[in-house]
């Protein structure tokens, strides 16, 4: 029963409450990958605040073979974008850390490069930095912390990848964009063939507690249970505790 026209009506007013409190008249800036996440973010800031509030960036790593999927999105929403390659940045950190990065290390970089140079556009242009990450992704840990994690407001991060697309279909966006298969463009796989089950069956599971298959319900608890602390604000200590209270 998910109403996408209220929560879409009910998320464009938090967007313009969390400007009003933290950084009137500021702009948007939203890393566009010209999947559905990036997006419907994107759609959902220029609809709260106008398409002049709200910035851009895309971010290949060298040759992105589906760029135009991102320059059909900020095309679509008349909106002000860049173009940051950030192939220079971590070719220049791999070769300056003097080790080999472990495979996952790897993977993550340009995630953390590409915040990097969201934020450094931001801070040039009186920006704030939206976070594109949906529930179905947090849930399983499918996100890079202090990467695509982060952000300074979240319009998506508790609607499932289901919701996401229905929110698409009543913005409007591009039936391509809404359904174009989630790909990383990190390890070279798409989400669901590195994950081992499909977002539809995740969603489910989230939402009604329903899997069919034992071994993927086995897989989704683990990954949750493994992936929690990215979630959690980062563990600070407080000198006032006792040792008995910590």
């Amino acid at each position: 029963m998910f109403d996408a026209a209220k929560v879409k009506d009910d998320c464009l007013k938090w967007i313009r409450v969390f400007f009003k409190e933290n950084g009137d008249g500021c702009n948007a800036v939203v890393g566009i990958s010209g999947g559905k996440d990036s997006s419907v973010v994107a759609a959902l800031c220029v609809e709260a605040l106008g398409k002049s509030r709200v910035i851009g960036v895309l971010m290949p790593n060298g040759i992105q073979p589906d760029i135009d999927a991102a320059i059909l999105l900020v095309k679509h929403l008349d909106i002000r974008y860049y173009i940051v390659n950030i192939e220079d940045a971590v070719t220049g950190l791999k070769n300056s850390i003097p080790f080999a990065l472990s495979e996952q290390s790897r993977i993550n970089l340009p995630a953390r490069i590409r915040m990097a140079a969201l934020y450094a556009v931001s801070q040039s242009n009186n920006g704030r930095v939206a976070n594109t990450c949906n529930l179905s992704e947090d849930w399983v840990g499918y996100a890079t912390r202090y990467g695509d994690g982060a952000g300074d407001f979240s319009p998506i991060s508790m609607l499932t990848v289901q919701e996401v697309k229905a929110i698409g279909r009543i913005l409007k966006l591009p039936e391509v964009l809404i359904e174009k298969t989630p790909i990383d463009g990190l390890s070279g796989k798409t989400d669901e063939e590195s994950l081992q089950f499909s977002y539809k069956e995740l969603d489910k599971y989230i939402r009604e507690g329903i899997i069919c298959d034992p071994e993927k319900r086995k897989r989704i608890d683990s990954l949750h249970q493994m992936n929690a602390f990215k979630l959690k604000p980062m563990p600070v200590f407080d000198p006032g505790l006792s040792i008995a209270e910590i």
